[in-house]
């Protein structure tokens, strides 16, 4: 959403007055659902219709008078140019290395999406494989996922349009870089898995949703199919694997390295626990046997030796350890223990170079450890300082891998490692447009309402005086089982460049210490993670960091909730709100899409003791009469996951609400989805639409 030329003229008129606001008429209606005996209003219900005229005008509207109050503030073309800049910086994706040749994936810097390569040899130059930025004029067409057969002569990939989960496979020929005529319709959140023979390849999909109901239809009755290679038409894919009887379970399928089986992953929702089931493809007609049916605890395939199994898993063990189960005697009395469960998180596990290489989480650091095939452990893997690595993946009998290393002021690193040697060498690394020296980062630790400890990493430049003036933006997330750990952003550094501190918080619900972390913030327990977020905001403000009325919350998804949440209960905590693409009416979320999936971590609206929990905290339904911060709620028209009307019945709320002086504004951007593959043009301009709403918000000016 570019604030247009005519707008930004006001610039040159803009008076140290505020304007007051006017905003659109958003035409409360009188809708009331009766649930469990309780009368709840839903006046904004109208709003859920995506495709309607009055939906449409509103939008405009809306966009408008956010475009127009944006505009009147100054310093945007300089934050913008910083911004640039720092982002324009050459960045590799992890290389990996499947049928004789290398692939990776690259950047120029300002590119709107990365640009896949191939190459025989890393020391060769690189050849273009597929530029996504050639799919789409504007960029909005990003690749989702590829996977290259074991023979190396065919990428199957996937796109999607306007940042929607809905996701298109193609097939290209490597060595010509042309497209075959395999076009697959109707597949999300799935990967492709080649056979061994290369003649096709596994994915998943669900029926074709109706007619207009693309971005809202539930998605459910997910199956597994079999593509065979040249097949234009999806229509003679082959059914693999389905389960008819439980419609809202999904399936995710994979191939063993040596080819002999598929692994199907059976979930329920967003539940960790699931089950894991195999099917012996060297066996014609072989059915599949559900070896883990329990979904008694998280069960993730990491390997096969022979017919013996690897397995990650929590079962006892809230940490994780990993255990291994032959197939010829799977009963759980068999099981053996290869690596037990740490003090530390074990967040994945790899087999590569004929070891295991596991990746720790330590108060949200990483730690990469090593073991040998019996759970013997080996030195541990040097990392080049206190941050995120990710990567060490590649076959079992490859001696070499790499992994990507990142902290808040390290842009990522790519590094090639040694398996038997235990050595690495540095392989790419982004120049970078600003000192890091001139920053640091620490963690520090909140305590939360019952007692708990909440770590935070703080960042700021060195010469940051603690006097309770300094802008602070306040970020985290505090769900499914998601851990947030220190990585690189040119938007923070850009942050910290206009004098900010930025503060990454890992609340319960995240995975940053395991199961018992997760479950103390989900379900029933949900409030606990709003607690933990205003404990770390009060504590900053205690410690003078900063204050009240210089401190802005901000999250997305379920961080998004987080935030509206938190700014509901606590609205004089704040100085500014930014919600983004939010789960803000908990009544009816598992109505949409994918949202069925998430009761596993929020509760049943249908059930009674879940419904009351719920309606305590949900955001759309807890405004009233009061002084709020300044707000930006933050949404895309083509998100999918978890659908605007979201952050559109909040907004409207929040403005029928809003008893101070205050903006209460919505930011809708167009061509875009939930967040992933969107273009680099449109991350930079609602990063400056966001921190410009920051200055007038938190009361200082842009000097860069």
């Amino acid at each position: 959403m570019r604030i247009t030329a005519l707008l930004a003229i006001t610039l040159a008129t803009i008076t140290a007055k505020e304007p007051k606001i006017s905003y659109p008429d958003s035409n409360p209606g009188e809708t009331v659902d009766l649930i469990h005996g309780v009368s709840v209003p839903d006046p904004y219900r109208w709003l859920e219709d995506l495709n309607s005229e009055d939906t449409s005008k509103w939008v405009t509207k809306q966009n408008k008078v956010t475009e127009t109050y944006l505009a009147r503030i100054p310093g945007r073309d300089p934050l913008e140019k910083h911004l640039t800049k720092l982002w324009n910086v050459e960045r590799f994706g992890v290389p990996f290395f499947e049928g004789g040749r290398f692939f990776f994936t690259k950047n120029d810097g300002l590119q709107n999406q990365s640009v896949l390569y191939s190459t025989p040899s890393l020391e060769s130059e690189p050849k273009v494989l597929l530029d996504p930025n050639k799919l789409s004029a504007d960029g909005t067409v990003a690749l989702s996922d590829y996977e290259v057969s074991p023979n190396g002569k065919h990428l199957a990939y996937s796109t999607s349009s306007s940042g929607s989960d809905w996701i298109e496979w193609k097939v290209r020929e490597i060595a010509t870089g042309k497209d075959l005529p395999d076009h697959l319709l109707w597949s999300k959140f799935s990967g492709a898995s080649w056979s061994k023979d290369g003649k096709g390849f596994y994915y998943g999909r669900f029926p074709a949703p109706k007619k207009g109901r693309k971005m809202t239809a539930q998605n459910i009755h997910k199956k597994v199919y079999y593509h065979t290679l040249g097949a234009a038409s999806q229509k003679s894919d082959r059914i693999v694997y389905e389960r008819p009887e439980h419609p809202k379970e999904g399936l995710s399928a994979w191939v063993s390295e040596d080819g002999r089986y598929l692994l199907i992953q059976v979930s329920r929702g967003t539940d960790t626990k699931n089950g894991l089931f195999y099917k012996d493809l060297t066996t014609p007609d072989a059915k599949v046997v559900e070896l883990l049916p329990k979904f008694d605890a998280s069960y993730d395939y990491v390997s096969n030796l022979g017919s013996t199994f690897l397995i990650r898993t929590d079962l006892d063990a809230p940490k994780q350890k990993v255990i291994s189960i032959d197939l010829n005697k799977p009963e759980a009395a068999n099981w053996k223990t290869i690596i037990p469960e740490s003090p530390e998180t074990l967040r994945s596990l790899s087999h590569v170079g004929g070891i295991l290489v596991a990746n720790y989480l330590k108060d949200a650091r990483t730690e990469i450890r090593r073991f040998e095939l019996d759970g013997s452990q080996l030195s541990p893997v040097k990392l080049p300082a206190l941050g995120t690595a990710a990567g060490f993946g590649g076959k079992s009998d490859q001696n070499e891998t790499f992994f990507y290393f990142t902290s808040f002021t390290t842009p990522g690193a790519i590094y090639r490692y040694d398996v038997k040697t235990n050595t690495q060498v540095l392989f790419k690394s982004p120049k970078t447009q600003f000192n890091p020296k001139e920053y640091q980062s620490k963690q520090i630790f909140a305590t939360s309402k019952d007692g708990t400890k909440v770590p935070m990493f703080v960042v700021h430049k060195k010469d940051l005086k603690l006097d309770g003036r300094n802008p602070t933006l306040l970020y985290a997330y505090g769900g499914f089982n998601i851990s947030l750990r220190p990585s690189y952003s040119p938007a923070t550094i850009a942050w910290l460049d206009m004098g900010g501190v930025y503060v990454m918080a890992n609340l319960r619900g995240g995975g940053e210490y395991g199961e018992e972390w997760h479950e103390a913030g989900m379900k029933l327990k949900k409030q606990n993670v709003f607690d933990d977020f205003i404990a770390c905001a009060e504590h900053l403000v205690a410690t003078n960091y900063t204050s009240s009325s210089k401190l802005a919350i901000a999250g997305g998804s379920n961080g998004g909730l987080l935030v509206g949440a938190c700014m509901v209960q606590r609205p004089d905590l704040y100085g500014a709100c930014l919600p983004a693409v939010g789960v803000m009416d908990m009544l009816r979320f598992h109505k949409f899409t994918i949202g069925w999936a998430w009761q596993a971590e929020y509760g049943k609206p249908d059930d009674p003791t879940d419904f009351k929990n719920l309606l305590r905290y949900s955001p759309y339904h807890n405004l009233k009469p009061a002084k709020y911060p300044a707000t930006l709620v933050i949404t895309s028209d083509h998100d999918d996951r978890v659908v605007p009307s979201h952050s559109f019945k909040f907004a409207a709320a929040l403005q029928a609400a809003q008893q101070g002086p205050a903006p209460s504004l919505i930011r809708i951007e167009s061509k875009a989805g939930h967040g992933a593959g969107t273009p680099t043009t449109k991350r930079i301009e609602a990063i400056v639409d966001k921190y410009s709403f920051l200055t007038r918000a938190l009361g200082f000016q842009i000097k860069l």
